[in-house]
């Protein structure tokens, strides 16, 4: 074995190594990303071995067995109770290993403008600008994959049945996920890092609409000449009217079949997907 130290002393009262997985694909390792799953149909295999000791201390992993959904379970429950309890504050909504969602009240709070092509009648946002305008209530969906921005109906906490509404920021695919571009992304998925995930939808640069953002809202004169009427005339209120239900007025920019009020995507369903 190498030289990872078999002790952790600082789990209180000190860890031992006493046991080890390992993982086998069909796919040559550089395939993999580091500590990463295998890719697509990869077939996959696991084992569970004893670690044994000798008189100095040194690790052998001994003889394995198939790991099993048991094991898992056993394994999942003994790391559960390691984890440190937290409160949750009333704005999150999920709080999970893999998801972490939470909505954002409505408010006017400063954006920053520098459109890489403004129309010519713009008013307020015809120059690199900051200037404070109302944004619509939002909901955060946080995963290892990416962040999920989604406007909200109403000022309120969302429930599982609340239905979501295309994000206006500048900075969301029409499928939901921010833009990252060359903002630092949060490297734990946890409650601490939602102030870094909220400056990133709200506090960088809107350069330009992205692809099919213009047919999510309401209205003939487009995303951007909407953000300068609210900036020029100082409103404090977005009007949410404007905003077309997730997944609608998006055909052909690979949101499927337009949607109807039927089949409206909803905070649960976000949820339930796991995914952003």
């Amino acid at each position: 074995m190498s030289d990872h130290s078999t002790h952790f002393e600082a789990s209180g009262g000190g860890l031992v190594l006493t046991k080890a997985i390992l993982l086998y694909t069909n796919q040559a390792p550089r395939h993999l990303k580091p500590y990463g799953a295998p890719q697509g149909d990869t077939t996959a295999f696991a084992s569970i071995h004893a670690v044994e000791h000798d008189g100095d201390g040194r690790p052998t992993i001994a003889t394995g067995t198939p790991l099993t959904r048991a094991h898992l379970r056993q394994w999942s429950e003994a790391l559960g109770r390691t984890a440190q309890p937290e409160l949750l504050p009333e704005h999150v909504l999920v709080a999970h290993p893999d998801m972490l969602a939470w909505w954002v009240p409505a408010g006017v709070r400063p954006a920053y403008f520098a459109l890489s092509d403004p129309p010519a009648d713009l008013h307020a946002l015809a120059t690199r600008t900051t200037l404070p305008v109302p944004y619509p209530p939002h909901l955060l969906i946080a995963t290892r994959h990416g962040l999920g921005v989604y406007a909200l109906p109403a000022n309120e906490r969302p429930g599982a049945d609340t239905p979501v509404l295309h994000s206006p920021i500048l900075n969301v695919f029409v499928d939901g996920r921010l833009c990252w571009g060359n903002i630092p992304k949060p490297r734990v998925l946890s409650i601490a890092s939602i102030p870094a995930y909220e400056s990133a939808v709200f506090d960088s640069w809107s350069t330009h609409p992205n692809p099919g953002q213009d047919r999510t809202i309401r209205g003939k004169r487009g995303l951007v000449r909407l953000w300068d009427d609210l900036a020029a005339r100082g409103a404090t209120r977005f009007p949410v009217s404007r905003l077309k239900p997730f997944g609608t007025g998006t055909a052909g920019q690979g949101m499927g079949p337009r949607r109807t009020a039927a089949c409206a995507v909803t905070v649960g369903r976000l949820i339930a997907r796991g995914r952003v």
